[in-house]
């Protein structure tokens, strides 16, 4: 399991994800989900990845491989990253790569009942399109944030929900947007086992076809403690501050 966010604001976007891929009692293993692509000086992707390692590897490998193909024989829209001339179609070229990775080891997975299914993140731009975030589930389909649902995550998700939908907003500022995905991610690690360091993160300007900020956070960096630590107290001020019950006194309560 894993836990990719992406956010999407008015000034542009911020992608996060962590790199745990197995966590059992004696084997912990750690793989990047997050792939950076600009195939053009026009254009910039930033792919997450969630599910089945297999499938999500492959799907990488094969975006890759058609990339390296010369553009002649790869001509037509939606063939490839370098001929996509919006993000839905960028999202609908995974989603088509995804599908047919599965449906390659779909028999031999079901016999041993395992699961090959994958979802992505899709954030970036195209020309002068304006920037963009999909979700691309693991039948093809995808569905794209707008500012009724700015973020989207796959994964593991429900823990690192909360801070999201108490204080997120498009009109953050970037740098804000990234403290909110980061601090979504280090309590979804001390809540799951399945989730963990090192952390990836990349803050996009809207406009900007470049990484603006990218930052790789590993497991005992201080400013992971100083994060839970900042978070945790806040929490347990706003827990005093709430309103007092019928059964305490006035403005007073045991505080313990």
């Amino acid at each position: 399991m894993t836990y990719c966010i992406g956010y999407w604001l008015e000034k542009g976007l911020v992608l996060a994800s962590d790199s745990r891929t197995n966590a059992g009692v004696d084997y912990i293993s750690t793989y990047s989900k997050m792939t950076v692509l600009q195939p053009a000086p026009d254009r910039l992707f930033v792919i997450l990845a969630a599910g089945s390692l297999a499938t999500t590897q492959a799907v990488i490998s094969a975006i890759r491989r058609d990339l390296d193909r010369p553009a002649d024989l790869a001509a037509g829209a939606g063939q490839d990253l370098r001929h996509c001339d919006y993000l839905f179609e960028a999202a609908a070229y995974v989603g088509r790569l995804s599908v047919a990775v599965q449906k390659q080891h779909e028999e031999a997975l079901s016999q041993s009942g395992a699961s090959g299914a994958a979802t992505f993140l899709l954030g970036g731009q195209i020309g002068n399109e304006p920037h963009g975030l999909y979700l691309i589930y693991p039948q093809g389909n995808a569905i794209m944030a707008t500012p009724e649902t700015p973020y989207l995550q796959i994964g593991e998700s429900k823990y690192g929900k909360p801070p999201l939908d108490n204080i997120g907003h498009t009109n953050l500022s970037l740098e804000d947007a990234a403290r909110l995905c980061l601090i979504s991610e280090v309590l979804t690690q001390r809540s799951n086992l399945s989730v963990g360091p090192p952390f990836d993160l990349v803050v996009i300007e809207a406009g900007r076809k470049t990484i603006t900020h990218q930052l790789k956070l590993e497991a005992g960096d201080p400013s992971l403690d100083a994060m839970i630590h900042t978070w945790s107290q806040a929490q347990r001020e706003a827990l005093h501050r709430l309103p007092r019950l019928p059964w305490e006194p006035d403005g007073s309560g045991s505080g313990t």
